[in-house]
């Protein structure tokens, strides 16, 4: 029997298995997804799996129900004798919590990893994790794709002069100084201090930003509060301009509100998660050909490393 490969897209993240089945010139294997009176999900894989190469695309956003989905789909495949089960999760949910920083706290990124083995999984394919050591918590193959590969031929395109990036907090230092070492750019880092999440008490700029474009690098979008208050603090400092590239819009509570009111050019997210409100400061890419590159070359036993920006 030949293993073939079978893509399932989860109801969450359907629109995104949908451009990915594309560029496999594939079907997506139908699910018929249901609920109990009481709420409780039960997924029916509508085809055989028997022998197969599966992967299940669902992003792990709230609400939890579309992380129960995804466990439930991979203990149905696995019931169903599929030979490989890949869970390709292009926004891990979960992820922030990946440490016990005060007393009596869950280190909810590592039960995730514990989930997603116990229903089944033989490996995970994500993207820029918050925390890329959570790659560690697993004890199967992770597969953590680099939006860099998105978004260099994105910022090359807008062709600014006098580029310059920036961390908007130190926990993204590292990513943002991948830009500017690729662009032989300058970086600068807006130091927050926050006094309780989601709240900003306070912003400085550590560097030269006068008469500057301005790329701020993030990973997560939430409720915006970080980028827009980086956004000013660099517009306060002297910058030209401040545009910012962030791989998952999250884009809770009053973060669309934010971003129109704010000072930035523009923000460039990627379509891990769905955009509930469209608006001329957001634009966004697509990951579908990125993902569905790294399934095939998975499938092949081949190196996806070519796909990253170094």
């Amino acid at each position: 029997m030949t293993t073939r490969i079978k893509l399932l897209g989860g109801t969450a993240s359907r629109y995104l298995a949908e451009e990915i089945a594309k560029h496999h010139d594939l079907p997506l294997v139908n699910v018929n997804v249901s609920r109990f009176s009481d709420g409780e999900i039960q997924p029916i894989i509508q085809e055989s799996v028997r022998g197969e190469f599966v992967c299940f695309i669902q992003s792990t956003f709230a609400p939890a129900d579309n992380l129960w989905e995804l466990l439930l789909l991979m203990d149905a495949a696995k019931r169903a004798s599929a030979k490989y089960i890949t869970a390709v999760i292009p926004y891990f949910g979960y992820a922030r919590q990946d440490r016990k920083d005060q007393p009596r706290v869950p280190i909810s990124a590592k039960l995730m990893a514990n989930l997603l083995t116990a229903a089944g999984a033989n490996r995970i394919m994500t993207m820029d994790l918050h925390a890329p050591q959570i790659q560690g918590f697993f004890d199967i193959p992770v597969d953590h794709l680099d939006s860099s590969a998105i978004f260099v031929p994105y910022i090359r395109n807008l062709g600014l002069d006098d580029l310059v990036f920036a961390a908007p907090d130190v926990g993204s230092v590292k990513r943002t100084r991948t830009f500017a070492k690729y662009f032989k750019a300058d970086m600068v880092i807006c130091d927050k201090h926050r006094e309780r999440a989601n709240e900003i008490a306070s912003m400085n700029v550590i560097g030269d930003v006068t008469g500057k474009n301005v790329l701020l690098v993030d990973d997560i979008v939430d409720t915006a509060g970080t980028l827009c208050t980086a956004a000013q603090a660099l517009i306060d400092k002297g910058a030209k301009s401040v545009r910012a590239v962030c791989t998952h819009p999250v884009l809770s509570g009053p973060a669309y509100e934010r971003i129109n009111n704010s000072v930035l050019e523009n923000i460039a997210v990627c379509n891990t998660l769905p955009v509930k409100n469209l608006s001329d400061k957001i634009e966004v890419l697509s990951v579908s050909h990125l993902f569905a590159t790294a399934i095939k070359r998975i499938f092949e036993h081949r190196s996806i490393s070519s796909l990253f920006v170094s």
